[in-house]
């Protein structure tokens, strides 16, 4: 296994809204990643606020979705934005060596943006794959991508991974 990883942030029930557009994109990212041993990873969201209808813990709208392509058993759960607060990813990340990742998933001006900061933060490679993330407010993804670039992140698309 190379010491990089592709993430797939909250790809959940709850996030249906722009996600169906991206599916593809996502599976076909996953199956590159697969090709090419890189690591698969699945991030969950679930809201332990108790105002909050979505994502909350034992509930169908905390599930991955059913189209999304699962081919590892490294699903982790977060409660807060960024997936590093997830212990067990970032143990992952430690005893896996992994120094890279692919990012995709929902919500490009939170989830993603906090995972994506909080990685560069503790300088770590990240490319986001453009095509292989949505959000609720689909106008900012253009701004959210500038954001990243600022950052440090690489901006690809599905196709600089597949040719």
């Amino acid at each position: 296994m190379q010491n990089k990883a592709l993430v797939v942030i909250d790809i959940q029930n709850d996030i249906t809204k722009n996600y169906k557009e991206i599916i593809g994109n996502i599976n076909q990212s996953i199956d590159w990643a697969a090709e090419n041993d890189i690591h698969v990873v699945y991030i969950r969201h679930e809201n332990l606020s108790p105002g909050t209808r979505t994502f909350k813990t034992d509930t169908r709208g905390a599930e991955l979705a059913p189209d999304l392509k699962i081919v590892s058993d490294h699903v982790f759960t977060k409660y807060k934005g960024n997936a590093l607060t997830s212990e067990e990813f970032t143990a992952f990340i430690q005893r896996n060596e992994i120094d890279d990742f692919y990012i995709t998933g929902a919500d490009a001006i939170a989830c993603v943006k906090s995972t994506c900061y909080n990685l560069r933060k503790s300088n770590y490679g990240v490319s986001v794959l453009s095509d292989c993330i949505t959000s609720y407010d689909k106008k900012k993804i253009d701004a959210m991508l500038d954001y990243y670039e600022s950052k440090g992140c690489d901006i690809i698309c599905l196709n600089d991974l597949l040719n």
